[in-house]
């Protein structure tokens, strides 16, 4: 389990247009907006990312860069980026399953062609957002088992604005007995 203020999982993965992403040597100047998807057969996923593409400046003006990254392979991710006309995103692909689950995301079984139409691969990871601090030290996570009800991008931001503003602690990070 993942634990806010305790250093992230290694990350390194090959992006769409912007070279290798390695969360390790990264150096935003606030922190990174990590959002793992399902895959292009994912309706509800290009939506959502669509929404976080329109954000991408607002996140950089406050020192936060953004990536989506899923299990699916460089042509499938390339549909995704180009379905939901990323320019500004960064699209990361080939998440190996095993990382996914360092990261504590959940792991689906394909059902088959979905109701758009595409096929699901048969193992891929199901969504999380995470929002990682320079010092790599986790700083916001929230993870699903299902594809509905994500955190709204707008609302991160908000929150963004507010932890920067009021020096604002990660929270979640008693492990202790209780």
């Amino acid at each position: 389990m993942l634990i806010p203020r305790q250093k992230a999982p290694a990350l390194v993965i090959d992006t769409l247009d912007h070279g290798r992403f390695d969360l390790h040597q990264a150096a935003p100047g606030w922190g990174t907006v990590i959002c793992f998807y399902r895959g292009l057969h994912c309706p509800v996923c290009a939506t959502y990312l669509a929404e976080l593409e329109k954000l991408v400046p607002d996140f950089a003006r406050r020192g936060v860069d953004c990536i989506a990254i899923s299990a699916d392979t460089e042509d499938r991710a390339r549909g995704m980026a180009d379905k939901i006309g990323a320019a500004a995103l960064r699209i990361g692909y080939g998440l190996p399953l095993h990382e996914a689950r360092n990261w504590g995301l959940y792991l689906s079984t394909s059902r088959g062609k979905t109701s758009i139409g595409i096929e699901e691969p048969a193992l891929f990871s199901e969504p999380g957002l995470f929002l990682i601090r320079p010092d790599q030290s986790v700083y916001y996570l929230s993870v699903q088992s299902m594809p509905f009800v994500r955190p709204h991008f707008r609302e991160l931001l908000a929150a963004v604005d507010f932890a920067i503003d009021k020096t604002y602690p990660a929270r979640g990070e008693y492990t202790a007995a209780v």
